[in-house]
């Protein structure tokens, strides 16, 4: 893996609302440090959109977290403990709700190049307007409440961990030039 000297460990948890910049961030950090990244959302979805029991997630997850070295991106607060359990950085990317209702709105009518699906998660435009377009009134509706919640479980059981609060795209390129470069 990469050197990830300055701001990065070596396990790094990117978490904030839908439409945050997570897989964004999360993909440039990867170039930076190395680190292979953990897209939660690629490894929640059964084939046909079928959620796993909170068992099923919980083991998916253990698995997937084994590794000395990884980014997981994603939010799933309550399974927030597992990751934390082995995270040494937090990055908690604090984009205001109306921007991330913003790009999920667009996400809604574009899907962004290089996008990846779920295994045998079929994507129709139909059914991305109506998944992203619902997010504009779950960001609205939770705009307060989950980040605080969120919070409250870092501050908890992350208290090991280095947290970055990164609340602007100044700030997420600063942490970014702070970390350390992957191996040529």
């Amino acid at each position: 893996m990469g050197n990830t000297s300055g701001a990065s460990g070596r396990r790094v948890i990117v978490t904030g609302m839908p439409g945050s910049g997570k897989s964004t961030f999360s993909k440039a950090l990867s170039a930076k440090t190395g680190l292979p990244v953990i897209h939660l959302d690629l490894h929640y979805w059964k084939p046909g959109w079928v959620r796993p029991s909170d068992h099923e997630w919980r083991v998916k997850q253990r698995d997937l977290l084994a590794g000395d070295a990884w980014i997981a991106d994603g939010n799933y607060h309550e399974t927030l403990d597992l990751r934390l359990e082995r995270a040494d950085t937090v990055v908690v990317l604090d984009t205001p709700w109306w921007a991330c209702a913003g790009r999920a709105f667009v996400r809604g009518i574009h899907r962004p190049v290089g996008t990846e699906m779920p295994a045998g998660c079929d994507d129709s435009v139909i059914q991305r307007v109506r998944d992203e377009w619902r997010m504009v009134w779950v960001n609205w509706r939770e705009r307060r409440k989950e980040p605080e919640r969120e919070r409250a479980i870092i501050s908890e059981q992350g208290q090991h961990s280095a947290l970055h609060v990164l609340s602007s795209k100044r700030a997420a390129r600063a942490f970014l030039d702070a970390c350390g470069s992957a191996p040529s």
